[in-house]
């Protein structure tokens, strides 16, 4: 079941679509039932918001990059030519496929407690009537508060045709001299693993 969790549409069958379809559901509950015990006095509205919040594709993509998801993919020739280990879409699903996995596996309390430990950070970093910050803004924010440069950011590398490019961006902290570089199919995305990648060094240090 791990297997075809890890197995993109792109490399044989059976692949990960089922699960992903069964993981979203389950990671839609989960999420619903920890907003709705953390925040008592929040109004339908408020949580709906939350919760898409949460469940959105980057987050999820966040998630997996702390994971290293990418490196146990399994996909076809044509996806890994093309940065698919990288990509926000594919990361998203394939996590998504996990969490349907180990609902089939190990039943639904095993697979919440799962999500819940894969969530903690950004559910404590919730303010009620505040976005959830993504992984550049936390880093701005981690500097700033130590009175520090802001992080640049530079394009290092771009592969792929036209309509499937993988992008390559550096983050530099000149001041710290960390150097982190962070792949995506999109600079925003790029920039945002190497932003979380920065995050990782500094929580390390």
């Amino acid at each position: 079941m791990l297997l075809i969790a890890l197995t993109h549409r792109s490399h044989s069958s059976p692949h990960n679509e089922r699960l992903e379809f069964l993981g979203d559901s389950i990671l839609n509950g989960v999420i619903a039932r920890q907003l709705f015990d953390r925040f008592p006095l929040l109004p339908e509205g408020d949580l709906s918001r939350l919760r898409a919040n949460l469940v959105r594709q980057d987050s999820l993509h966040q998630l997996a990059l702390q994971l290293s998801l990418g490196n146990f993919l399994r996909l076809g020739e044509g996806e890994l030519k093309s940065g698919g280990t990288q990509r926000a879409s594919i990361l998203a699903d394939t996590l998504e496929a996990l969490f349907g996995a180990v609902w089939l596996d190990a039943g639904y309390d095993a697979a919440s407690a799962v999500i819940a430990r894969l969530y903690e950070q950004m559910l404590t970093a919730i303010t009620p009537g505040q976005p959830i910050k993504d992984a550049k803004t936390r880093l701005q924010e981690y500097l700033q508060g130590r009175r520090l440069a802001l992080p640049k950011y530079s394009l290092a590398a771009t592969e792929g045709v036209a309509h499937a490019q993988q992008f390559t961006i550096a983050c530099e902290i000149e001041a710290l001299r960390i150097r982190t570089e962070g792949s995506g199919g999109s600079r925003r995305a790029a920039e945002q693993m190497a932003a979380d990648r920065a995050l990782e060094r500094l929580q390390k240090s």
